[in-house]
């Protein structure tokens, strides 16, 4: 079984790629993605979209510079089919522990769904600026979208908050080394590391590889490749 955690539908001209509701179904079912979690700035084509889409569910896209952000999350949050948010303080413009963005947190923590936060790349979205908002709430559940990306010192670091702190997820798209996910397991366990692709814009079949090519044992590589996510997202057990 494979769940990814991190996938985006809409256009993206900016790179050339696309994926829309009309073709997800057959990019999960080429791919082998039993789950796919996806997301994209436009909340109300994430709803239609895993609404219509088998095996689709949402992470709502919250921007908590917007007043009414806290508000409506909880109105997605009612949807069975939305299993937690996405945030992207570098493309929306925030640093990860500002006091607008603590009612979010406060509100995942009391559905116990997590955040997946976009980390590698300055100046919002080190990892090191995320572990503030980690110290803060130490009940929230947070995962590193990309564990650091393509810069080995924000990969370490990424690894280094992860295992300092076990409220802590590291997602792995992106991130081009699969001997770090090898380390991740190791320093902080399978059942913390999960599998993302981060498409369209990456293919999932390469990102998948990846992971399958750190030589993780077989328990292991099936914990990272839909485990995790499953407990992580739908509270899972087996």
């Amino acid at each position: 079984m494979i769940t990814d955690a991190h996938m985006h539908v809409g256009e993206f001209p900016l790179f050339d790629v696309r994926l829309d509701r009309h073709s997800l179904p057959e990019y999960l079912a080429e791919n082998g993605i039993d789950v796919g979690m996806i997301f994209n700035p436009d909340n109300a084509l994430v709803r239609q979209t895993v609404q219509e889409v088998e095996g689709a569910y949402g992470l709502y896209w919250a921007n908590p510079k917007n007043p009414d952000c806290v508000a409506e999350l909880r109105d997605y949050l009612a949807d069975p089919k939305f299993r937690g948010v996405k945030m992207h303080p570098l493309l929306d413009g925030y640093h990860p522990d500002e006091p607008f963005v603590w009612p979010v947190i406060e509100l995942l923590i009391e559905h116990d769904l997590p955040a997946l936060i976009h980390c590698g790349h300055p100046i919002f979205t080190l990892p090191w600026s995320i572990e503030e908002l980690v110290i803060r709430f130490e009940e929230a559940k947070i995962i590193l979208g990309h564990m650091g990306h393509g810069n080995i010192v924000y990969i370490d670091g990424a690894i280094g908050v992860a295992a300092r702190h076990p409220n802590v997820w590291l997602e792995t798209s992106g991130m081009p080394m699969s001997s770090k996910i090898l380390e991740a397991v190791r320093r902080v366990g399978s059942d913390r590391v999960l599998y993302g692709s981060d498409g369209p814009f990456h293919q999932p079949k390469v990102e998948q590889l990846k992971v399958q090519l750190a030589g993780l044992e077989e328990q292991d590589l099936a914990e990272v490749m839909s485990g995790s996510s499953q407990r992580l997202f739908f509270g899972a057990t087996a």
